[in-house]
């Protein structure tokens, strides 16, 4: 029986379940651990081993053999931390081990499980419900959990669980980490142990200053609304500091200047000892502090300073075997972000430095890009970079000793592909990922004088003949994100928008990764000017290279999350260029946008209004000409429903006419599979009617 893409997309989760992921490597290289979905269309995640003699594969832990309740039952931090990791998938879609990885701890149904990742014997821990985050000591003898707002430890044979650190309020959380941390910094927990498991550094949480927001479900009425300490742009952020909490009791504060660098955006602790790394609320430095475990003092290890922001790099701080720091630095001379050693560049000039995976002995695997549209492996070791990885696509992987997991992506093929790589041979790990029912023909182009990357997509078989079409941008646009990538599966959505009679363009304009620092920078201040004239640029450059195909005078523009944003302001700001368009999830105003994050490219409101007002699509509302329809979950933790129903209001109020579809229980992501589907559906419906009238 066929299926249709957008049924088959919705029911993979757009064909990330049944991939393998989350690799990690045991110290004596015997095995290596992952996870992965049973099938390409089961939500149910499992933990695995592969021998790394054999590339034989074992299922460690199976939710469905383990008998405990479904996903009905998570612990109200978990799935917060799925949604700030715009996690999909159910059952173990985390675990951690201890130094030899003999032992892997995770949680199902908030409840504490240990598995022996050599006989497969998974036993459940008496932890006090619901258990969050559990992570064992490096030699495997306890586990720190947290449970509720509360760090707790329980010995490795299940006695002895109790409370490591009481909360002195209900607004206080020890061992969590703080909103703007797990959804701007990518820094999902707050804890970590010490290497001699002794001691825990604990990020201690104080909300009490953050201002509350309520998440109502309109749909039905009796639930009481959910109370989120949410902390929009020049508002109050939640008070981060750190604490050192001996196992067998003890408590040291850590010291810095926390007025000046209130953000802690991550830890290293190593044989070299305990590093923190801090930055000010205006995100023009970093500093990098060690940390004197016996009384919390701290010095200054690296100060990292930039005019406009510095950006956080996935990885950093991590030091070499011999005790040199290894960050990532933008240097103005190349326009590049390079990795330096002890100071010192390492990283050639136009190689822009993705993040850092891991440093083994003196080595270090990095991700890079050198053209923008693929991302590499690479290693520096002995004062020389080498690439891991070849052809058109973008790679990460994992490394310890003799054996190294390379994981990828690719545009002449469907699907993610990993592989085992040892001393002695190569062993794919399987993937049981479907196969989209569309394969995408894309062409990618490099338009106008600045080359932006962009994609193009026209219907199946259509021929110069066969007239002109109506032509859909399917723009992200912003900072953190790329849509033009050398990966095939990334173009199966729109090859399905050109079959509905389209011709699709992607463009990555100024401020997307992988272009340099000063590319970045651009949009500093003003979203609106770069963005848009990039957009339009790739339009007017993908239509002079098909101008058979595009039909200048039918452009609809479609976008999520800051794309929707940009389709929103594409139709308000240029409706000569843009004649309808949807917006989902936008960020409409972006004084209810969070502080990191708004912050940064916007500045602080109190000293920089005009840069709210100026990247307002409500102060634009007047402006609407065209048909515009906007998108958005109720349940949205992150652009919560204020963003569209304040747009919707400004356009009523100005007589604008212009569509609002509410979707009842939908978070920022629209995971549900009916959702999903028809989503796709219901756009592509409003898009022809708009173009058509």
């Amino acid at each position: 029986m066929s299926i249709s893409y957008p049924r088959q997309s919705a029911r993979t989760r757009r064909f990330g379940l049944g991939v393998p992921r989350a690799f990690q490597i045991a110290a004596d290289e015997a095995r290596v651990a992952f996870l992965r979905t049973r099938a390409g269309d089961d939500p149910v995640t499992c933990l695995w081993t592969l021998d790394t003699a054999t590339g034989e594969e074992r299922c460690i832990a199976d939710p469905a053999a383990l008998d405990v309740p479904g996903e009905e039952n998570l612990p109200a931090e978990e799935r917060a931390r799925r949604e700030r990791a715009r996690e999909q998938a159910g059952g173990i879609v985390g675990y951690a081990t201890d130094r030899t990885m003999k032992q892997a701890v995770f949680t199902l149904g908030g409840r504490l499980y240990v598995a022996d990742l050599g006989t497969a014997l998974v036993r459940e821990l008496p932890a006090q419900p619901p258990v969050f985050d559990p992570r064992p000591d490096p030699a495997g003898r306890r586990i720190a959990y947290v449970s509720g707002r509360t760090l707790r430890l329980i010995e490795m044979d299940g006695t002895g669980d109790r409370a490591l650190v009481q909360p002195e309020s209900d607004q206080v959380s020890y061992g969590l980490a703080e909103f703007v941390a797990a959804e701007e910094m990518d820094r999902m927990r707050g804890y970590w142990w010490s290497p001699d498991g002794g001691t825990l550094l604990v990020a201690r949480v104080d909300e009490t200053p953050v201002q509350r927001w309520h998440i109502a479900d309109p749909a039905n009425p009796d639930r009481t609304p959910a109370e989120i300490a949410y902390p929009a742009a020049g508002t109050p952020n939640a008070l981060v500091s750190l604490v050192l909490l001996k196992v067998d009791g003890g408590r040291l504060a850590v010291a810095w200047d926390r007025g000046m660098f209130p953000y802690v955006v991550a830890a290293s602790w190593d044989r070299h000892g305990l590093l923190i790394v801090a930055q000010p609320r205006d995100q023009r430095s970093q500093r990098v502090l060690k940390v004197d475990p016996s009384n919390g003092e701290t010095t200054l290890l690296h100060n990292e300073h930039d005019p406009v922001w510095t950006d956080i790099v996935p990885g950093l701080p991590v030091r070499t075997n011999s005790g040199e720091l290894v960050w990532v630095a933008a240097d103005p001379e190349t326009d590049t972000n390079r990795i330096t050693v002890g100071g010192k560049p390492v990283t050639p000039g136009g190689m822009q430095v993705r993040a850092v995976l891991g440093v083994d002995g003196e080595s270090i695997l990095f991700t890079a890009s050198e053209e923008p549209t693929e991302v590499h492996l690479y290693s520096y070791d002995a004062g020389e970079v080498t690439r891991l990885t070849e052809g058109q696509g973008v790679f990460g992987g994992t490394r310890s000793g003799g054996v190294t997991v390379v994981t990828g992506a690719r545009l002449d093929r469907p699907g993610s592909q990993a592989e085992v790589h040892t001393p002695t041979g190569t062993h794919p790990v399987a993937s049981f990922a479907e196969t989209p029912v569309i394969t995408p023909k894309v062409e990618l182009l490099r338009a106008g004088d600045r080359e932006l990357r962009t994609a193009v997509l026209l219907p199946t078989g259509w021929e110069p003949g066969d007239g002109r079409l109506p032509v859909l941008m399917d723009p992200y646009g912003g900072p953190h994100a790329q849509r033009v990538l050398a990966v095939q599966r990334m173009y199966c959505e729109a090859q399905w928008l050109a079959d509905q009679g389209f011709a699709v363009v992607i463009a990555d304009g100024r401020g997307t990764p992988a272009r340099g620092p000063a590319w970045e920078r651009a949009v500093h201040g003003d979203f609106v000017g770069p963005v848009i004239e990039d957009q339009i640029t790739a339009l007017i450059e993908a239509a002079r290279r098909h101008p058979a195909a595009f039909d200048l005078d039918r452009v609809a523009v479609r976008g999520w999350s800051f794309g929707g944003w940009l389709a929103g302001l594409a139709v308000l700001h240029r409706p000569d260029v843009f004649h309808a368009g949807v917006a989902g999830a936008p960020v409409t105003d972006w004084h209810l946008y969070d502080t990191h994050y708004t912050e940064r490219y916007l500045g602080h409101p109190d000293e920089e209004p005009e840069n709210y007002a100026a990247n307002s699509l409500i102060e634009k509302a007047a402006d609407l000409k065209r048909p515009l329809m906007i998108i958005q979950g109720l349940a949205d933790d992150n652009v919560v429903a204020a963003h569209t129903l304040r747009l919707s209001s400004a356009l009523l109020a100005a007589g604008r006419p212009h569509t609002v579809l509410p979707l009842s229980g939908v978070t920022h992501m629209t995971s549900q599979e009916v959702v999903a589907e028809n989503l796709l559906l219901l756009q592509v419906d409003f898009l022809k009617s708009a173009l058509s009238r």
